[in-house]
């Protein structure tokens, strides 16, 4: 399995209403210094409708600019749908929406 594979396995289990943050996936993966390749795994997405990478942020809660998918406008468009409340300037409330995989 590859590493993208790896990653793509672990976004998969992000529940719908939930967000995880790069490094969070990152350290998933067993690789804490890797979200620079978390983050190409997750843009560069060969699936879209299966891998909801639309749910990752960075640290902050921010949605990304180079989103692969249409840019920050889109992918806060996709978390609104999932219920998820973003912020007009494309931020997501961690404390109330951050993933934990052992919840």
């Amino acid at each position: 399995m590859s590493y993208y594979d790896k990653v793509y396995e672990i976004v998969r289990k992000i529940p719908k209403g939930r967000v995880a943050t790069y490094g969070q996936i990152a350290l998933l993966c067993g690789s804490p210094r890797a979200s620079r390749a978390v983050g190409y795994a997750l843009h560069f997405n060969p699936d879209p409708e299966h891998v909801p990478c639309f749910r990752v942020v960075n640290r902050f809660g921010g949605c990304a600019p180079a989103f692969a998918f249409g840019g920050k406008d889109v992918q806060a468009s996709l978390l609104r749908a999932d219920g998820i409340e973003v912020s007009e300037d494309g931020f997501v409330d961690l404390e109330k929406y951050l993933w934990r995989p052992n919840e």
